[in-house]
């Protein structure tokens, strides 16, 4: 109904006018002032039976403040209930975050999405018959990690993985939209899924409904941009240690020496 609702938590008196009797009316406005929000109050009431030292316990507040947040409308109030909770109770904005993202995405599109039967593809894919595992994993979790929705976490991966490294043609048309809106200043989700053809919907939905276990989001990052790197020192090292089977100058062949020697080096530090 559009009301703004908030909790007042008195202590020492039955109701209202029990208190105000006792305590004063400035005591009784200064109730009023930290009464807190309808969300604010069940997060409270959450946590009063869990222990957070406690990693399941943890876990399982976690996903019971994703489905509270999730329930709000409005996308600003969303992000200043994540940015107090997060301070308050000491969990990671992005795992806040992605929890609240994959329950308003399965809520909007991903039971339509399944449901309904899959289009005819009028273009012509690449075969990725020959993309391995690992890598398609790897590019659902950048996927999964950007549809968080947070414009660092976006700026550092835009820096370090181009849209032609996704191999997956799928996943490149889907990072290549998600670039481009972030571009623009939108972080909105939601209706950038909107503007995806069906097939990617149908992916996005997979790589949200898959665990990726994702504990650190700056640590994932990093061992993805590690990846990246080693891929591309070991392509560069065939390439290098084929040139150097064919006659080249002596100048030529000592630069690529050198070269291939760095990339051994830099290999070698990469775990």
């Amino acid at each position: 109904m559009g009301c703004d609702i908030r909790i007042l938590q008195m202590e020492g008196a039955k109701d209202p006018d029990e208190y105000i009797i006792k305590y004063g009316n400035s005591r009784f406005k200064a109730l009023i002032d930290k009464a807190l929000s309808v969300i604010e109050f069940k997060v409270k009431l959450l946590k009063q039976n869990l222990n957070l030292e406690n990693v399941n316990d943890k876990i399982k507040f976690l996903n019971e403040i994703a489905k509270l947040i999730s329930k709000v409308d409005n996308t600003m109030e969303r992000e200043i209930y994540i940015e107090k909770i997060s301070k308050q109770y000491e969990i990671s904005k992005e795992a806040i975050y992605a929890e609240v993202n994959k329950l308003l995405y399965k809520e909007t599109k991903g039971e339509k999405v399944l449901d309904k039967a899959k289009p005819i593809v009028r273009h012509i894919k690449q075969d990725t018959s020959e993309i391995s595992k690992e890598i398609k994993k790897r590019e659902n979790t950048i996927i999964s990690i950007l549809l968080i929705g947070e414009n660092s976490i976006f700026q550092t991966i835009k820096q370090n993985i181009k849209i032609e490294d996704f191999k997956d043609f799928t996943n490149q048309k889907i990072a290549q939209k998600l670039y481009e809106e972030f571009e623009k200043g939108n972080s909105n989700i939601n209706s950038i899924i909107d503007e995806l053809e069906e097939e990617e919907q149908n992916h996005i939905t997979e790589i949200m409904a898959d665990d990726y276990e994702i504990t650190n989001i700056e640590k994932a990052i990093d061992d993805i941009l590690q990846s990246y790197e080693k891929d591309k020192l070991v392509n560069r090292k065939f390439e290098i240690l084929k040139m150097l089977e064919s006659s080249l100058e002596a100048s030529r062949k000592q630069e690529l020496e050198q070269e291939l020697n760095n990339i051994i080096i830099r290999l070698a530090k990469i775990k």
